[in-house]
């Protein structure tokens, strides 16, 4: 995690130590694609992931999400290791730890916007209280849906939709917020609108973010930035210091 000297550097919300992903292991088309990544998160960061595609962009969140096994190393969120938890663990963890913000919304489409929302309350706890209910309908009003929360995805516009999908990830106010190109499905002005309210909900909630994003624009609009190339991390530090093209 890199600060500037002397500046006090936040909690640590996430730490990797030398993690290693290999595919196909044993067999004559083995790969590694993750070589010996270290770095971590504090609490409060939001930082951008960029890299070239197939640099392990994707591997990488998806191991960070609880989506993934690492083949080696050493993770830590929260306090807790997982590289030694079994899948129940690890969907308890991710439930409890991370929120989910993807290029593609995946709103049920059936559903209303207010009902979406509801359901990461409904798969951790198998049930939606009262006040779920209404910590949904404050998180809606405050990303500006106010008005639409009887509205489907399909009446929605696509910064719209999107908007209901932050305020889904952040319903249960999670350490984490783990964003996969969360604008590149919107054009420019609905992609800067969207990105202005995850900086404004991360203020507010000082939820960490780790935002992927092929948008050299965004990049620099976050407070850090980690660069992936071949499956190795070439750089780490500040937006405003980074070499986003």
């Amino acid at each position: 995690m890199s600060a500037p000297a002397g500046a006090a550097q936040p909690a640590v919300l996430l730490q990797l130590d030398d993690v290693h992903k290999r595919y196909n292991i044993g067999l004559p088309n083995e790969a590694e694609v993750l070589h010996g990544l270290s770095f971590s998160i504090g609490r409060g960061e939001f930082a951008a992931l960029i890299g070239p595609s197939g640099s392990g962009k994707s591997t990488l969140l998806n191991i960070v999400g609880l989506l993934e096994h690492m083949t080696a190393g050493s993770y830590r969120i929260d306090g807790v290791e997982v590289s030694g938890l079994d899948d129940a663990a690890l969907t308890l963890r991710r439930r409890s730890t991370l929120g989910f913000i993807f290029q593609f919304h995946h709103l049920l489409p059936a559903f209303t916007a207010l009902e979406n929302v509801t359901l990461p309350a409904l798969m951790r706890e198998g049930r939606i209280t009262a006040a779920q209910r209404e910590r949904a309908r404050a998180v809606l009003a405050a990303v500006g849906l106010g008005d639409a929360m009887g509205k489907r995805p399909g009446e929605l516009s696509g910064g719209m939709q999107q908007r209901v999908a932050i305020a889904r990830a952040l319903v249960l106010e999670p350490p984490l917020v783990l964003a996969d190109e969360p604008t590149g499905n919107l054009d420019t002005v609905s992609a800067d609108e969207v990105f202005a309210l995850m900086r404004q909900m991360h203020a507010e909630l000082k939820t960490s973010f780790l935002v992927v994003t092929h948008d050299p624009r965004l990049a620099a609009r976050c407070d850090r930035v980690l660069e992936l190339v071949d499956g190795r991390l070439v750089q780490d530090g500040a937006a405003a210091a980074s070499t986003v093209p």
